[in-house]
């Protein structure tokens, strides 16, 4: 049976670490991220898992089952946040599969596959501009030049971070995932409006949109702004806001299959008002459920940055970050699910889901599956980020039942 009073106490405690500032600061790696980390895993190892972690730092705490030469069942997702974030993204996941765990023992059920709970690191693209790390360093997706080219803000690279953490960058290799998995399950909050807006208390994910992220560095002149006359300028700044505007009309114009495109970072050297901007860097990602719907547009896009700059006399590059495939969920594991809904009389409805998770990256390898629990107002990776202990309940309840189903030999998802 799930523990309401216990899933709260575990959030209440995950709010508490946290870097100063205003909501949740769990940077990837940071002490407050480590701190939370040796929580959860504390409680991993109450709840009964074996411990064990990889050269990224990936945590897997395995649960027996009473035959250990089955195919694993994984679940799980991560706990680190944006800055200034909520509480509730990814980490709703992590406490879902450990409190399923928990039920599990205490009402007595042996499942027949073992079982991974899966503690992701480095979800968040915040720190090192690329997302899901922990589960592409799991599937063996992530190099040791990958490790040495990601860096933060300060320059630090995701490689002496690792180091930093007592981690194994060298054998980075070492952290790809060769077990055979059953399946695969992460429970996550919507960060959007449909549930809510609709009433409907849970969400059965069919496919994960995957970004396509790019910096486009735009290269002007930083002349005196009062002495240079218009015609004479090469204004970075004035060119990349012709590029903002352009990737909102290239992604409004796909409609279907829809593109969304966002232009999050805007860095302006040097950053003065008596200087005309000389250099701009644009952080650009594109997303779609549709790869190939989401390449016309970043080729559109492109062709866009091409025409703008040679227009205006300036030069420019592209830094290509990641390019992600998006996620098909296993048809047969989405019905599961819904039978498992409709069985304990839970409304849900089957959608896409537009943001990236780590499930994204485990559908080639075993079939994966996705529940959406509504967040109030669809806010997300803000501070008024909120979901109801009541409507958290509700999706482990589901998440625990299609667990057990998962758990027991012979359940076919193939």
């Amino acid at each position: 049976m799930i523990n309401q009073e216990r899933l709260a106490q575990d959030f209440n405690v995950m709010r508490g670490i946290t870097a100063p500032g205003e909501g949740i600061n769990r940077l990837a790696f940071t002490d407050s991220d480590w701190e939370g980390r040796a929580y959860l895993m504390r409680q991993m190892e109450a709840a009964g898992l074996t411990l064990r972690t990889d050269a990224f730092g990936n945590v897997l705490g395995r649960l027996a089952g009473k035959d250990n030469s089955l195919p694993a069942v994984m679940c799980g997702s991560h706990s680190d946040s944006v800055p200034r974030g909520g509480n509730y993204d990814g980490l709703a996941g992590v406490l879902a599969a450990l409190e399923t765990v928990r039920s599990m023992r205490e009402d007595g059920f042996q499942p027949d596959h073992p079982i991974e709970v899966v503690l992701f690191m480095c979800e968040e693209s915040s720190r090192f501009s690329a997302a899901t790390l922990g589960s592409r360093a799991m599937r063996g997706e992530l190099s040791s030049e990958d490790l040495q080219h990601l860096h933060d803000k300060e320059g630090k690279t995701l490689f002496s971070v690792l180091k930093e953490r007592g981690l194994d960058p060298e054998n980075i290799a070492g952290a790809k995932y060769t077990q055979p998995l059953k399946a695969m399950l992460e429970l996550h909050i919507e960060q959007g409006k449909v549930l809510e807006h609709e009433g409907i208390p849970v969400g059965i994910v069919t496919g994960i949109a995957a970004p396509a992220r790019f910096y486009c560095d735009i290269h002007g002149a930083a002349d005196h702004s009062g002495a240079t006359p218009m015609p004479l300028r090469h204004d970075a700044l004035c060119a990349a806001a012709e590029i903002i505007l352009a990737v909102e009309r290239a992604a409004g114009a796909q409609a279907d299959p829809p593109v969304v495109g966002t232009v999050g970072v805007v860095d302006v050297t040097p950053g003065v008002m008596n200087v005309i901007p000389g250099d701009v860097s644009l952080g650009v990602d594109l997303r779609s459920i549709d790869a190939n719907a989401r390449e016309q547009v970043e080729q559109t896009v492109r062709s866009e940055i091409e025409a703008i700059t040679r227009a205006r006399g300036l030069r420019y590059e592209i830094r290509p970050v990641s390019k992600e495939s998006p996620a098909r969920m296993a048809p047969a594991l989405v019905d599961l699910i819904a039978a498992e809904a409709e069985k304990a009389g839970i409304p849900y409805r089957r959608m896409p889901s537009g943001a990236g998770h780590d499930s994204m990256h485990w559908a080639d390898y075993a079939p994966t599956g996705m529940i959406f629990i509504p967040c109030r107002d669809g806010i997300s990776h803000n501070p008024a980020e909120y979901a109801s202990i009541e409507q958290i309940v509700t999706g482990v309840q589901l998440y625990s039942a299609v667990m057990r189903r998962l758990a027991v030999r012979g359940e076919d998802i193939s």
